[in-house]
């Protein structure tokens, strides 16, 4: 008869286990409800050894942040392959992917947690926003965007965020559709400042001209268009 022993954890290991632990708990609650001991149990250690490698819940709380963040930027990387309109739809999908997983954890960040407004949550936050805004600008392949462009892409991102926290809010609109919703939106920003712009108007005509009819942006013409007749 054998005897099982648990295996000792390096400390980087541990530190990674605890990030994990930290955001599993984070991600179904807010991090405010979330107590030092409720880590230690679901870790299956201590509370004086969570806080041998971390000082306390606020540098935790920023640690399984850095990891969420870096998960939530990495979710607007995609191929430059296709029509603009499909490309922002998987993008808007692996987004809602997050927003759904992470739910708590994600409206404390947004809306107040025990975090919010340091230094560091506040630089991971834009960390992420303007990931988003690079890997959009690479999809329409703008590398020196023009300030009206600027300002479509960045409201454009900031519009998703508070979508994402209405929708989270009683979830009364089907996620689906808030996806399109998004897509939509984006062209229709672009459409309003190609009207004040004429580089922002060779810019849209060029995204149009490689648009699908069955695509997003064909979707939202077709929508309009039977609202205008």
């Amino acid at each position: 008869m054998t005897i099982g022993v648990r295996r000792r954890m390096g400390v980087e290991e541990r530190r990674q286990q605890l990030i994990g632990v930290a955001l599993d708990l984070f991600s179904r609650r807010s991090p405010d409800e979330v107590s030092i001991d409720e880590i230690a149990s679901a870790a299956g250690i201590s509370r004086p050894l969570v806080y041998h490698y971390f000082p306390g819940k606020l540098s935790l709380y920023e640690a399984a942040l850095q990891r969420a963040s870096d998960d939530l930027a990495a979710r607007f990387v995609e191929p430059r392959q296709g029509p603009l309109g499909a490309r922002l739809l998987r993008v808007m999908g692996r987004y809602f992917d997050f927003v759904d997983e992470h739910g708590p954890g994600f409206s404390a960040l947004m809306r107040g947690g025990p975090a919010v407004g340091s230094s560091t949550t506040n630089a991971l936050v834009d960390s992420v926003r303007q990931a988003a805004y690079v890997q959009i600008l690479s999809h329409l392949g703008v590398t020196d965007p023009p300030a009206r462009l600027e300002l479509v892409v960045r409201s454009w991102i900031s519009l998703a965020e508070s979508t994402a926290l209405i929708w989270l809010d009683g979830r009364r609109i089907p996620r689906a559709e808030l996806e399109v919703q998004l897509v939509h939106d984006f062209a229709a920003l672009m459409a309003v400042s190609a009207a004040y712009d004429e580089e922002m108007g060779a810019l849209l005509r060029r995204v149009i001209e490689a648009e699908p009819a069955d695509g997003p942006f064909g979707d939202l013409v077709g929508r309009l268009v039977g609202l205008a007749g």
